[in-house]
């Protein structure tokens, strides 16, 4: 397939890491969700990955009709894939998490890959002041929070989502977390194409440092040689750097507020699609070319938009 090497650019528009007093800009609403992603869309992400939000407090809400205001609008006004996370908020249990997914069943859902402690208390280093009584309490408890991702957890989602044809988006924050994909691959409960986003610059996982990429990719390729399509998202920072890097070897690239709420140094995005715009300058500054949706959706072997349930 001529498209076969394209990039496929996702954007992760609100997610739960980030509170609401860090940014203007963070969508919370489900209008602001929709607004936003739709948005991110037209400048060129083939993927939107989406989390729900209370929309008076911001907080990460994880019930499923909090999620059907803004994909019913994101789907009607765009050709996107939707990736419905089943990662959620450290804090809610497996069950809680997957129920999106399962019960709308979206073309590809988010999994993380292990267990680990999810480190957001750094960012009190930098934010200090909060409107909601919630966000202090949820960063400072990271210190001392388990994100469970244990090998019955990720069975129970790996065979509750694959009956309904859900793709994954395996999120790996260490290379332990390939092992634990190559392990459910052994056992047959996944199928190729592997569509593995390696996570770096997120306390708990694994750095940034360009060794520390090159490390995710070479395991990811002795594990899974041609079976996988291989993406990054870089925390704060390093969104741009980690992108470019990974760009540039042949690989996807995830950008979004859900990573960094910044567009430069000292200077936060406005928007999702700022940075969509950013990251596409890069990639065909390099003399490559952005995946349309449904050239995503043939490189990974999706459902289609036609059979999800909202």
């Amino acid at each position: 397939m001529s498209h076969q090497g394209k990039v496929i650019i996702s954007c992760a528009v609100t997610g739960a890491i980030h509170t609401p007093s860090m940014s203007p800009y963070l969508p919370v609403t489900p209008e602001e969700i929709a607004e936003s992603s739709i948005a991110a869309a037209q400048a060129g992400a083939a993927i939107i990955h989406l989390h729900a939000r209370d929309p008076e407090t911001g907080k990460p809400d994880q019930r499923p009709e909090a999620f059907v205001p803004f994909l019913t609008e994101i789907k009607k006004h765009s050709n996107a894939i939707v990736n419905l996370t089943t990662g959620g908020s450290p804090y809610m249990s497996v069950q809680e998490r997957m129920r999106p997914a399962q019960q709308l069943k979206p073309e590809v859902a988010s999994m993380n890959m292990g267990t680990m402690n999810f480190g957001l208390f750094p960012m009190l280093q930098r934010f200090k002041e909060f409107k909601h009584e919630w966000e202090r309490p949820y960063l400072e408890g990271s210190k001392d929070l388990i994100f469970r991702n244990t090998y019955g957890d990720l069975e129970t989602v790996l065979t509750e989502l694959a009956i309904n044809d859900t793709r994954f988006e395996f999120e790996c924050y260490d290379t332990s977390h390939l092992y634990n994909l190559a392990h459910f691959v052994e056992r047959g409960l996944v199928k190729p194409p592997y569509f593995i986003q390696t996570v770096f610059g997120i306390l708990g996982g694994i750095g940034t440092h360009p060794d520390d990429i090159m490390h995710m990719k070479r395991t990811a390729d002795r594990l899974f040689g041609k079976d996988y399509r291989w993406s990054v998202l870089g925390a704060g920072a390093s969104q741009m750097k980690v992108a470019a890097m990974a760009a540039s070897m042949g690989g996807n690239v995830r950008v979004g507020l859900e990573d960094s709420l910044w567009i430069g140094k000292g200077k936060l995005a406005e928007s999702n699609a700022q940075q969509v715009v950013k990251v596409r300058e890069i990639i065909e500054g390099m003399g490559l070319e952005i995946a349309t949706p449904d050239e995503a959706r043939e490189m990974l072997q999706l459902k289609g938009k036609d059979r999800v349930e909202f």
